[in-house]
């Protein structure tokens, strides 16, 4: 504790921002006075465990476990391994936290952080260790002249790849990636994405809690940064009809207890060993569950389809960016796979988890692919169709036990209820896409 308030003191900061991710990746968390630390370190603080079930517009959902229950609490500690200072508030530091059930040290099963070291347990118990390397795009919004609403940041077309202020007019990226440096999350480089107002900013591959760390905080930032500039930063899947989406790709190796990459193998077919083929075949047989947490809303699906360059079918390619599964170019130690199913709404803790839990499954079961997609892809004669709405995902997600027992039976519980009722929901929703096309004429 004494340690812990020097470095404090040293850094003139007098308030510690203690967060933890909600089932959806949302931030929630309390800003705590230093001069109160020395409690809250031990016991940690109090919330209501409903707010893991608390919808984007604020509805307390009916999971097991919150109403139910009276609204019980639990219990998030700091993890003081987190522990940076916010470069962007002055006087302000950040620390993740980890959810226990009250007057005790087990984690609460719904937590993300600790559905993702569930499936990082399985791995070690086959001698293995994953790297990750998430990738993330996300559209910039700026205000409409006339107030009303929001519109796309320097939105003309072409400016893929681009840098400076051709397709950038405030210098956004710039002043966000030397704020991520400060901060110390592992950005390294960004540039203009395809779509007019659409970024990407990459980070250094870690180990999966470190990389979903890494990644949930980027996104807090980013959204926070925007706010600050006036402008509004969104991870949404797909959030205009005339553009495409923004992807949360993840890159994925794994070693044995010495170091080893266990994914290369020069002699093998592709240069790739028996068990990155058993890993590959583990993330194809499990992907329609997948995709109930890679794409994890109604808007998801909007984002999939033929000839978009986000995932349609089952499938993998050599260095093939029209597949759901690439294996990129280099082999030795950096033989790895990206898996580009994933959309940037995603919780980065329970994509990584579902993607670790079968690779886990693919080596326990010794599942092997089929032989890679050749040439450009989205012929569905060749692999079966990816779910192509939330409730076809959710149904492929509770059908697949082997994955649920992996990430823990009652997060799979808990989360099926909570989309469930988005469903449920958006069902009875009039949309405007309903009142053009029927007022009129109906």
């Amino acid at each position: 504790m004494q340690e812990l308030l020097q470095w404090l003191a040293e850094r003139e900061i007098d308030v510690l921002r203690i967060g933890f991710p909600d089932l959806i990746g949302t931030e929630r968390g309390k800003d705590v006075l230093v001069s109160q630390l020395t409690d809250v370190v031990g016991d940690g603080l109090g919330f209501c465990r409903a707010i893991y079930y608390t919808s984007p517009q604020g509805d307390t959902v009916a999971v097991p476990g919150g109403l139910d229950l009276g609204l019980p609490d639990i219990r998030i500690r700091p993890d003081l391994t987190t522990l940076t200072r916010l470069p962007w508030e002055q006087g302000v530091a950040h620390c993740l936290g980890d959810a226990v059930l009250p007057g005790t040290d087990i984690p609460f099963p719904e937590s993300p952080r600790a559905v993702l070291r569930a499936a990082v347990a399985k791995l070690d118990e086959q001698g293995l260790t994953a790297a990750i390397g998430p990738e993330l795009e996300y559209f910039l919004l700026e205000p409409e002249p006339d107030g009303t609403g929001w519109r796309r940041y320097e939105d003309a077309p072409g400016n893929v790849y681009v840098t400076g202020y051709k397709g950038d007019k405030t210098s956004h990226l710039l002043r966000t990636l030397r704020m991520l440096d400060r901060l110390g999350i592992g950005a390294t480089m960004g540039n203009h994405e395809f779509s007019g107002g659409q970024f990407e900013i990459n980070l250094t591959h870690s180990g999966p809690l470190d990389a979903a760390d890494r990644a949930f905080r980027f996104k807090t930032a980013i959204k926070e940064l925007a706010r600050r500039d006036g402008h509004r930063a969104t991870f949404m899947a797909k959030p205009f009809n005339d553009e495409g989406g923004s992807g949360f790709h993840l890159h994925v190796s794994c070693t044995d207890r010495n170091g080893h990459g266990v994914f290369a193998d020069p002699a093998a077919p592709y240069g790739l060993s028996g068990v990155a083929a058993h890993a590959i075949g583990g993330v194809l047989a499990h992907a329609p569950a997948l995709a109930a947490l890679l794409n994890p809303t109604i808007n998801s699906y909007k984002r999939l389809g033929p000839d978009t360059l986000a995932p349609w079918l089952v499938d993998w390619g050599l260095d093939n960016r029209s597949a759901m599964l690439r294996i990129p170019p280099e082999r030795g130690s950096a033989t790895r796979f990206e898996i580009r199913l994933g959309d940037a709404g995603a919780n980065p803790y329970l994509g990584i988890a579902g993607v670790l839990a079968a690779v886990h499954l693919g080596i326990r079961d010794r599942l092997t692919p089929p032989p890679p997609l050749e040439g450009y892809g989205y012929r569905p004669a060749e692999a079966a169709v990816l779910p192509m709405t939330l409730p076809a995902a959710l149904d492929a997600f509770q059908a697949d036990t082997d994955l649920a027992d992996v990430l823990g039976k009652q997060f799979a519980e808990a989360y099926l209820a909570y989309k469930r009722d988005e469903v449920e929901r958006f069902s009875r929703f009039v949309t405007d896409w309903e009142l053009r096309e029927y007022a009129y004429h109906l």
